[in-house]
């Protein structure tokens, strides 16, 4: 038997949080599974939580955790399929991709538009409909 009653450890390192899951026997003999969070905070002290699953409790724990699990799958499943419903739906709307995109001049490129004479800067112009006194 290892310190504080370890029988087995496994540790499971993610980017700022690492699981390790310790299986440990009391001084009355009782066998049990401690899962232990440990969160890095900005590289000072880590929060540490713990929770501890008794071998006799072992078999509702993890049939809570397969429920828990299925749930998350279907529910995942389930919003990938609403996203792809919500894209066809506003493809069908609006077309898809690049057929409706729109095509801009780039600046300083000539248009095929025959020139009027009004030097265009890109910024709104108010015309003014009132007649020229010079006419």
């Amino acid at each position: 038997m290892g310190a504080r009653g370890e029988l087995f450890t496994t540790q499971i390192h993610l980017d700022n949080r690492s699981y390790f899951f310790n299986v440990k026997e009391n001084r009355t003999g009782d066998v049990f599974l401690q899962v232990v969070e440990s969160k890095n905070r900005d590289g000072v002290e880590a929060d540490r939580h713990q929770i501890a699953i008794f071998a006799e409790d072992m078999q509702k724990f993890l049939q809570g955790m397969e429920k828990s699990l299925e749930f998350i799958e279907k529910d995942r499943k389930a919003r990938q399929k609403a996203a792809r419903e919500k894209k066809a739906a506003k493809e069908a709307k609006y077309g898809s991709g690049s057929a409706s995109k729109k095509i801009y001049r780039v600046k300083g490129e000539k248009s095929a538009k025959a020139d009027d004479g009004i030097k265009r800067t890109g910024r709104i112009h108010v015309v003014s409909k009132r007649p020229d006194a010079s006419e």
